[in-house]
């Protein structure tokens, strides 16, 4: 048996909840995942799993042995980057992940820059509004918008980001400009899913929470399609600042109910807490963090 595999696989059990959840994680057959974890078991005469028809969940004996396992694997690891380089000299892949319209905007432009000062790096930037587990998706940096739950996770804060309230000239010129939040009942809106409900939509007075039902005459699930039926005078829609930044630029949009805004968003780059970390990771924190900080002003 060889215990290191052995243990990964526990791992990815543990953290995916279920025998099933793993085997497709790892790409490996169930019965092989179900016998892995029964050949560690038999060896250390003991159980560490208990198995449910859904889940799984660890024995007082598993909490601690996964706990040892996730330091070896580590250990092992940092050892594997290191005769490869990885702490010497910045080279090898990475993988990034960022919101879609952010990441065209302010990550892509540092990516390349990036690139092209330290070319033994590849790297793989995932642009995605759905957040992903870096574990088990093997994302090395992400970028993400809003407040972080307690975690194993390192951030570093970038900068901050504006909820705001957008629509066009020419619809506001037609329907009349809303002073309160409240003046929305008379408004068409235009929901973006990820961000906002389409039946009520909040804001601040002061500490004071508002909120108001709105009449959603679209919804849609990305905010260029928000922007783009908007700026085409359909209603009033709701976006993070840098969505709307070309578009407030270009006249096609105003912000509307500025005083109303709700508390802004930090913007962080996060990783995955791992001892050392890869110098081709501090690297890009090194060079990204003062521009995206230049950028990201909210």
């Amino acid at each position: 048996m060889d215990r290191l595999d052995a243990m990964a696989v526990l791992l990815c059990v543990t953290q995916t909840g279920s025998l099933s959840a793993a085997s497709r994680t790892l790409g490996m057959p169930l019965a092989t995942v179900s016998r892995k974890i029964s050949d560690l078991e038999a060896h250390l005469k003991t159980r560490l799993l208990i198995r449910s028809s859904r889940r799984v969940s660890l024995t007082d004996a598993g909490r601690g042995y996964i706990e040892a396992s996730r330091l070896i694997l580590e250990q092992v690891e940092q050892a594997e980057r290191a005769v490869a380089g990885e702490y010497t000299t910045p080279r090898g892949d990475m993988t990034m992940t960022a919101p879609v319209v952010f990441g065209r905007v302010h990550v892509l432009p540092v990516v390349i820059e990036f690139l092209k000062i330290y070319p033994d790096i590849n790297l793989r930037l995932s642009l995605s509004d759905r957040q992903v587990n870096l574990v088990e998706d093997h994302i090395d940096l992400a970028l993400r918008i809003g407040n972080l739950p307690d975690s194993n996770l390192v951030a570093t804060r970038v900068g901050w980001i504006r909820r705001a309230t957008y629509a066009s000239p020419s619809y506001l010129a037609q329907r009349g400009v809303p002073e309160r939040p409240e003046d929305l009942h008379g408004h068409d809106c235009i929901t973006f899913e990820g961000l906002n409900s389409p039946q009520t939509w909040t804001f601040m007075k002061g500490k004071k929470e508002i909120i108001v039902p709105v009449h959603s005459r679209l919804s849609v699930s990305t905010a260029d399609a928000a922007i783009d039926a908007a700026v085409a005078g359909l209603g009033v829609t709701r976006l993070l600042s840098y969505q709307a930044t070309r578009s407030i630029a270009a006249g096609e949009l105003q912000i509307v109910l500025e005083a109303f805004e709700p508390e802004q968003w930090p913007v962080s780059l996060i990783y995955v807490a791992q001892g050392l970390v890869p110098l081709k990771v501090r690297a890009f924190l090194d060079f990204a963090v003062p521009k995206l900080r230049k950028q990201v002003v909210g």
